[in-house]
Protein backbone atom coordinates (compact mmCIF):
# COMPACT_ATOMS: atom_id res chain seq x y z
CA UNK A 1 0.00 0.00 0.00
CA UNK A 2 0.97 3.37 -0.88
CA UNK A 3 1.73 5.94 1.74
CA UNK A 4 -0.32 9.47 0.99
CA UNK A 5 1.48 11.96 -1.38
CA UNK A 6 1.58 14.41 0.98
CA UNK A 7 3.01 12.13 3.89
CA UNK A 8 6.26 11.00 1.80
CA UNK A 9 6.26 14.77 0.93
CA UNK A 10 6.48 15.27 4.55
CA UNK A 11 9.46 12.46 4.94
CA UNK A 12 11.24 13.83 2.26
CA UNK A 13 11.44 17.20 4.11
CA UNK A 14 12.39 15.92 7.37
CA UNK A 15 15.39 14.39 5.76
CA UNK A 16 17.35 17.52 5.07
CA UNK A 17 18.19 18.13 8.55
CA UNK A 18 21.85 16.51 9.72
CA UNK A 19 21.68 13.36 10.69
CA UNK A 20 18.52 12.00 9.62
CA UNK A 21 18.12 9.34 7.24
CA UNK A 22 15.45 7.26 5.63
CA UNK A 23 13.95 5.73 8.77
CA UNK A 24 14.34 8.34 11.45
CA UNK A 25 12.45 10.89 9.21
CA UNK A 26 9.57 8.27 9.03
CA UNK A 27 9.21 7.64 12.37
CA UNK A 28 9.64 11.42 13.06
CA UNK A 29 6.80 11.84 10.40
CA UNK A 30 4.25 9.04 11.97
CA UNK A 31 4.96 11.06 15.07
CA UNK A 32 3.94 14.03 14.55
CA UNK A 33 0.92 13.01 13.02
CA UNK A 34 -0.21 10.49 15.20
CA UNK A 35 1.25 11.25 18.73
CA UNK A 36 1.78 15.21 18.41
CA UNK A 37 -0.63 17.13 16.24
CA UNK A 38 -0.44 20.11 18.16
CA UNK A 39 3.54 20.14 18.12
CA UNK A 40 3.81 19.47 14.56
CA UNK A 41 1.60 22.62 14.30
CA UNK A 42 3.58 24.62 16.16
CA UNK A 43 6.54 23.45 14.75
CA UNK A 44 5.55 24.34 11.08
CA UNK A 45 4.16 27.95 12.43
CA UNK A 46 7.61 28.68 14.33
CA UNK A 47 9.40 27.14 11.39
CA UNK A 48 7.42 29.63 8.75
CA UNK A 49 7.91 32.47 11.28
CA UNK A 50 11.48 32.41 11.31
CA UNK A 51 12.14 31.59 7.39
CA UNK A 52 10.10 35.08 7.37
CA UNK A 53 11.77 37.03 9.60
CA UNK A 54 15.45 35.77 10.11
CA UNK A 55 18.40 36.89 8.31
CA UNK A 56 21.75 37.68 8.58
CA UNK A 57 23.55 40.57 10.87
CA UNK A 58 24.88 42.89 8.08
CA UNK A 59 27.83 43.26 10.82
CA UNK A 60 28.93 39.83 12.24
CA UNK A 61 26.60 37.75 9.74
CA UNK A 62 25.13 35.89 12.84
CA UNK A 63 20.87 35.32 12.62
CA UNK A 64 18.95 38.36 13.37
CA UNK A 65 15.83 39.61 13.17
CA UNK A 66 17.39 43.38 12.43
CA UNK A 67 19.17 44.28 9.94
CA UNK A 68 21.95 44.73 12.76
CA UNK A 69 21.80 42.52 15.49
CA UNK A 70 21.79 43.53 19.03
CA UNK A 71 25.84 42.68 20.40
CA UNK A 72 26.76 44.60 17.23
CA UNK A 73 24.58 47.42 18.20
CA UNK A 74 25.54 47.40 21.83
CA UNK A 75 27.96 50.64 22.61
CA UNK A 76 29.18 48.38 25.05
CA UNK A 77 31.56 46.09 23.18
CA UNK A 78 35.21 46.69 22.50
CA UNK A 79 35.32 47.12 18.37
CA UNK A 80 39.06 46.62 18.27
CA UNK A 81 38.89 43.31 18.23
CA UNK A 82 36.90 41.13 16.22
CA UNK A 83 36.50 37.11 17.19
CA UNK A 84 35.87 34.70 13.90
CA UNK A 85 33.52 31.70 15.00
CA UNK A 86 32.49 29.08 12.68
CA UNK A 87 28.73 29.02 13.52
CA UNK A 88 26.65 31.22 16.05
CA UNK A 89 26.39 28.20 18.74
CA UNK A 90 30.66 28.83 19.22
CA UNK A 91 29.43 33.20 19.80
CA UNK A 92 26.92 31.62 22.56
CA UNK A 93 29.32 29.74 24.09
CA UNK A 94 32.06 32.47 23.79
CA UNK A 95 30.06 34.42 25.62
CA UNK A 96 29.06 32.20 28.25
CA UNK A 97 33.02 31.89 29.36
CA UNK A 98 32.32 36.10 29.73
CA UNK A 99 36.21 36.36 29.15
CA UNK A 100 35.99 38.83 25.79
CA UNK A 101 33.79 41.61 25.39
CA UNK A 102 35.10 42.04 21.75
CA UNK A 103 32.88 42.15 18.62
CA UNK A 104 32.25 38.68 16.29
CA UNK A 105 32.21 37.47 12.85
CA UNK A 106 30.53 34.41 12.28
CA UNK A 107 31.44 32.30 8.94
CA UNK A 108 28.20 30.27 8.97
CA UNK A 109 30.27 27.33 8.31
CA UNK A 110 34.28 26.40 7.19
CA UNK A 111 36.57 25.97 4.20
CA UNK A 112 35.58 22.40 2.46
CA UNK A 113 36.99 21.60 -0.42
CA UNK A 114 35.41 18.12 -0.88
CA UNK A 115 32.13 19.84 0.38
CA UNK A 116 31.79 22.60 -1.94
CA UNK A 117 32.66 24.91 0.34
CA UNK A 118 34.96 27.98 -0.26
CA UNK A 119 35.86 30.82 0.78
CA UNK A 120 32.35 32.35 -1.41
CA UNK A 121 30.16 29.76 0.45
CA UNK A 122 31.56 31.41 3.90
CA UNK A 123 31.29 35.19 2.48
CA UNK A 124 35.33 35.95 3.61
CA UNK A 125 34.90 39.02 1.21
CA UNK A 126 32.26 40.22 3.92
CA UNK A 127 35.34 39.52 6.53
CA UNK A 128 37.90 41.37 4.79
CA UNK A 129 35.60 44.04 4.72
CA UNK A 130 34.51 43.90 8.23
CA UNK A 131 38.24 43.89 9.18
CA UNK A 132 39.28 46.66 7.45
CA UNK A 133 36.89 49.19 8.83
CA UNK A 134 39.15 51.14 10.60
CA UNK A 135 38.39 49.97 13.77
CA UNK A 136 39.39 46.85 14.41
CA UNK A 137 42.92 46.17 15.53
CA UNK A 138 43.04 42.25 15.97
CA UNK A 139 41.21 39.74 14.68
CA UNK A 140 41.22 36.41 16.91
CA UNK A 141 40.75 33.22 14.86
CA UNK A 142 38.78 30.87 17.28
CA UNK A 143 37.85 28.16 14.28
CA UNK A 144 37.92 24.66 15.37
CA UNK A 145 40.81 22.55 15.91
CA UNK A 146 39.63 20.33 12.68
CA UNK A 147 41.32 19.80 9.52
CA UNK A 148 39.03 21.63 8.20
CA UNK A 149 38.95 24.51 11.04
CA UNK A 150 42.40 25.11 11.11
CA UNK A 151 42.18 24.83 7.40
CA UNK A 152 39.89 27.99 7.51
CA UNK A 153 42.24 29.97 9.95
CA UNK A 154 44.92 29.43 8.11
CA UNK A 155 43.56 31.16 4.91
CA UNK A 156 42.20 33.79 6.92
CA UNK A 157 45.55 34.49 8.69
CA UNK A 158 46.94 34.88 5.16
CA UNK A 159 44.51 36.72 3.67
CA UNK A 160 44.37 39.62 6.73
CA UNK A 161 48.43 39.37 6.90
CA UNK A 162 47.99 41.70 3.72
CA UNK A 163 46.78 44.29 4.78
CA UNK A 164 48.76 44.75 8.48
CA UNK A 165 46.08 43.83 10.93
CA UNK A 166 47.10 41.88 14.07
CA UNK A 167 46.00 38.12 13.93
CA UNK A 168 45.82 35.35 17.03
CA UNK A 169 44.72 32.11 16.84
CA UNK A 170 42.77 30.85 20.32
CA UNK A 171 45.03 28.43 22.44
CA UNK A 172 44.91 24.81 22.33
CA UNK A 173 45.48 22.16 25.38
CA UNK A 174 45.27 20.89 28.45
CA UNK A 175 41.19 21.48 29.44
CA UNK A 176 40.37 23.12 32.54
CA UNK A 177 40.25 20.43 35.56
CA UNK A 178 41.88 18.04 33.63
CA UNK A 179 44.59 15.24 34.54
CA UNK A 180 47.58 14.31 32.33
CA UNK A 181 46.59 10.66 32.83
CA UNK A 182 43.01 11.17 31.02
CA UNK A 183 44.41 13.59 27.92
CA UNK A 184 45.02 12.51 24.28
CA UNK A 185 48.58 12.43 23.49
CA UNK A 186 48.18 14.65 20.81
CA UNK A 187 46.58 17.74 23.29
CA UNK A 188 49.43 17.02 25.63
CA UNK A 189 51.97 17.51 22.93
CA UNK A 190 49.67 20.47 21.63
CA UNK A 191 49.91 21.79 25.72
CA UNK A 192 53.37 21.42 25.83
CA UNK A 193 54.18 23.30 22.75
CA UNK A 194 51.68 25.96 24.05
CA UNK A 195 52.98 26.58 27.26
CA UNK A 196 53.89 29.68 28.82
CA UNK A 197 56.03 31.54 31.40
CA UNK A 198 54.24 32.03 35.23
CA UNK A 199 55.90 34.63 36.60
Amino acid sequence: MNSPASLEQLIAALRCLPGVGPKSAVRMAYYLLQRDRKGASALAQALDIALQVVSHCELCNTFSETPVCPMCASGKREDSMLCVVEMPTDMMLMEQTQAYNGMYYVLMGRLSPLDGIGPKEIHLDKLIKRAQDGKVQEVILATNYTVEGEATAHYISELLGKHGIRISRIARGMPMGGEIEHVDAGTLAQAMLERRGVS
